[in-house]
């Protein structure tokens, strides 16, 4: 698509919503739950992007999607924030921020490295062809008629 000083793009205020702050196995955990749920405004933003083509004209609906899942998350909040206290109080674990375990990390261990996998060996291999192994001519002359 062109952009040209004509092209309506939308203000940033307009595009600004509130994040779904969850990673994506918690997404996937409630996936089916969540597409159960918000079927409904699911289906009406994806008819709207493929029929209208433009994304641009389907804010509204994506946003009611994000809206949808705000709130269906919202029910099973309280109950892992009690998960939560009880796991710092027993265990003393804090839960991880938010993409903790996307982060690359290095771990150290004490167990010995493997031994490096040695190269397969076959006693009945031939290294090279004998010097006396018949040589015939090349069907199409020499390979190396540059030297002649």
């Amino acid at each position: 698509m062109v952009v040209t000083a004509n092209t309506y793009l939308p203000t940033e205020e307009e595009l600004t919503v509130q994040e779904v702050n969850l990673s994506g196995p918690a997404l996937r955990a409630g996936a089916f739950h969540l597409g159960k749920h918000c079927e409904y405004e699911n289906n009406e933003f994806i008819l709207c992007r493929k029929e209208l083509d433009d994304p641009r004209k389907c804010i509204d609906e994506g946003k009611a999607v994000t809206s949808c899942a705000l709130n269906f998350f919202v029910n099973c909040r309280k109950t892992q924030a009690a998960y939560d206290k009880c796991i710092k109080d027993n265990l003393g674990i804090d839960r991880p921020e938010y993409g903790y375990f996307c982060r690359a990390k290095v771990h150290d261990t004490k167990r010995p490295k493997p031994e490096p996998k040695k190269p397969d060996v076959y006693p009945d291999y031939t290294p090279y062809l004998p010097e006396d192994y018949p040589k015939p001519p090349a069907k199409y002359g020499s390979r190396f008629h540059w030297l002649n």
